[in-house]
């Protein structure tokens, strides 16, 4: 590098018959960019996985409000044909996300999730195998703000779920309002996100044949107000919908935990009963998701704040499946039985991984 910037500034000093002065100014010039710091391989990487992160953040948050508002301002442009023919589009493919959605596996490939995979990072961990003759249903914990973990491991293909599973194929649920919004139904669909509908789970457990594994994220919107560091509350003892269908369906329960979920965000918690906290309950039931007041880290430094997810390992734990029959109409002891099973298996895989990936021999699961 040396050689090259004292070689152009020769051919630059004989080509050009510049003043002393100036030559000067360019040879301080040139051996001053010489001697800054150039960025790292290192650099580069955090680099690239913090703006891995960032695009993922503002297409959760941004893409569909921003699409829906550009498709009204079009309207009234002469661009109007465009909104006109995505509308019709969307008529037309109204009930896909209830029937599969439309998978894109080179999405699932994306590069740009191996940085987003090393940013925190995440690593997804097997117990046991799944068959693919069988079809699941995993429960997710926790919720978390964002669901990092579930998304990272069911979703992408950085953790190698497809290679510890194989003949498996993983879908994750969201909310179905998210199926409505322009343009982010369909980022929504090509990586497997399907409604959190009876619908959409029965018609990947009845009508797809098998070896499908449906992610639900079970405490949901509720569980995210109790969401800190250092507290692991679940919201589970009531939530008996998803064994009634896996009951309904022959689908095997499988539990899954995410260790280092509740510590990507600092969230201001409001105390049950306080006014902030009805608010946010009455929010999230109109609504189907809570406004968490809540900051992480800034884009510019770690010590800054803002709404990006602090860079805490998170490690997924696949459990062993229990093992379900298939009754088509189960009655509500069933259910219990079934349930209890499930909650013994989930406080089994917590107790038996919780001290290898972060937390104390005291620490317990807290169910509501």
């Amino acid at each position: 590098m040396k050689t090259i910037i004292a070689a152009c500034s020769q051919n630059l000093s004989g080509a050009v018959s510049l003043p002393a002065g100036s030559r000067a100014s360019v040879q301080t010039a040139l051996h001053t960019l010489l001697a800054a710091r150039w960025p790292s391989q290192r650099d580069v990487r955090s680099w690239l996985q913090l703006l891995s992160v960032l695009q993922w953040v503002l297409s959760f948050l941004l893409l569909g409000t921003v699409s829906l508002l550009l498709l009204i301002y079009l309207v009234f442009t002469s661009f109007w044909p465009i909104s006109a023919l995505y509308l019709a589009w969307i008529i037309f493919d109204w009930d896909t996300p209830e029937k599969g959605g439309r998978r894109l596996p080179c999405l699932r490939r994306w590069p740009v999730w191996r940085h987003f995979r090393d940013y925190f990072p995440v690593k997804l961990v097997k117990t046991h195998d799944l068959s693919p003759s069988h079809n699941y249903i995993i429960g997710s914990h926790p919720h978390g703000i964002l669901c990092v973990g579930a998304f990272c491991n069911f979703i992408t293909g950085s953790t190698g779920f497809g290679e510890m599973f194989p003949g498996i194929r993983p879908f994750l649920t969201t909310l179905a309002g998210n199926f409505r919004l322009p343009v982010f139904r369909e980022y929504l669909m090509s990586g497997g996100l399907c409604p959190v509908t009876r619908r959409a789970i029965g018609y990947l457990l009845s009508k797809n044949g098998t070896g499908n594994a449906v992610a639900i994220v079970i405490g949901g919107a509720a569980e995210s107000l109790s969401c800190r560091p250092g507290v692991t509350t679940l919201i589970l003892k009531n939530r008996k919908g998803f064994v009634r269908m896996a009951l309904q369906h022959g689908a095997y329960l499988v539990p899954s935990f995410s260790f280092g979920e509740n510590d990507l965000f600092r969230q201001v918690v409001f105390e049950e009963g306080s006014w902030m906290r009805s608010i946010q309950q009455r929010f999230q039931k109109m609504m189907g998701f809570a406004p968490c007041v809540f900051y992480g880290r800034g884009l510019t430094s770690v010590r800054s704040k803002g709404f990006l997810p602090y860079a805490r390992p998170i490690t997924t734990v696949v459990g062993e499946p229990v093992t379900v029959p298939k009754i088509e109409d189960p009655s509500c002891e069933t259910v219990d039985m079934y349930h209890e099973m499930y909650v013994r298996s989930l406080l089994k895989l917590f107790n038996e991984n919780k001290t290898k990936y972060g937390l104390s021999e005291t620490d317990e699961l807290h169910i509501l």
